[in-house]
């Protein structure tokens, strides 16, 4: 026994240790990145808290108290797929060849990346100024065709005049979002989910932006959004909504999400962070 002990080679024992933490670390990291900027931060805090609240209850020996949150929490452990169902749906879908292995838009080249982005900025500045409200969906690597099926097949190339035809207030389809699949604009008059999300400004926000918000926390969806108000253009991306965005802002933020993203190594991840 004593020889079999001697014969371990402690350098070995160390790389599997350092690999081991490092991956720990790239979960972790991946995990934070995740939730970042939706309701799961909320909902960690609050667990956060009842972990707390349980160590000070067993420190200061309250064993009534203690016992009853550690049921609490018992039944939130239980619980948690169902109310993290987003967050895990979306980590399945980026872990399953979504960021890691394909690309945005994908079948398109860059050619044609660059005519989709100057369409639908010609089409939201003629609609800003015009004040007509629009919410347009670009799918990327999660599928939407659930939502498409429930709106009214277009098919057609995409173009600024198409998307002007279909916002018009005078048009049958301008109510509900457009979803545009690579080149082409497969269906309008479509229904997305609202974002469950009540904080902060998202309180303020009208049907069309909570749907723009809502779809972008279930897919990795782009979403352009043109206030029937104010005329101002808003860009929402993985629940997040940034506001009041001039012309060369819109598409400088387009362009560099739809690019794609080449697989890196192990290497070039570390170097980069």
């Amino acid at each position: 026994m004593l020889e079999q002990i001697k014969n371990i080679r402690p350098d070995i024992f160390n790389v599997s240790s350092v690999i081991d933490v490092l991956i720990i670390v790239m979960v972790l990291y991946w995990v934070v990145l995740l939730i970042k900027g939706t309701r799961a931060v909320q909902l960690i805090k609050g667990l956060i808290v009842l972990l707390v609240a349980m160590a000070i209850s067993n420190w200061l020996k309250l064993y009534a108290v203690h016992w009853l949150l550690n049921q609490v929490i018992t039944a939130l452990l239980v619980a948690l797929p169902v109310v993290f169902q987003p967050e895990l749906r979306r980590a399945l879908e980026k872990l399953g060849g979504g960021e890691l292995f394909a690309t945005s838009f994908p079948s398109l080249s860059e050619h044609d990346r660059t005519r989709a982005v100057t369409e639908i900025v010609r089409a939201v500045q003629i609609m800003s100024r015009e004040r007509t409200g629009a919410l347009i969906v670009l799918e990327r690597n999660t599928g939407l065709e659930e939502y498409i099926d429930k709106g009214i097949k277009i098919e057609g190339i995409l173009s600024a005049e198409l998307l002007l035809n279909i916002f018009s207030p005078r048009s049958p389809l301008h109510d509900g979002a457009v979803i545009i699949r690579g080149s082409r604009i497969a269906a309008a008059s479509c229904i997305l989910p609202l974002t469950e999300n009540n904080n902060g400004i998202f309180k303020e926000l009208g049907t069309r932006h909570r749907a723009g918000i809502g779809i972008s926390e279930v897919s990795d969806a782009l979403v352009v959004i043109v206030s029937e108000e104010t005329g101002s253009i808003s860009l929402a991306v993985e629940g997040l909504l940034t506001q009041e965005l001039k012309e060369s802002d819109l598409i400088n933020r387009l362009s560099g999400v739809l690019q794609p993203k080449p697989v890196r190594s192990l290497a070039s991840f570390w170097r980069r962070k």
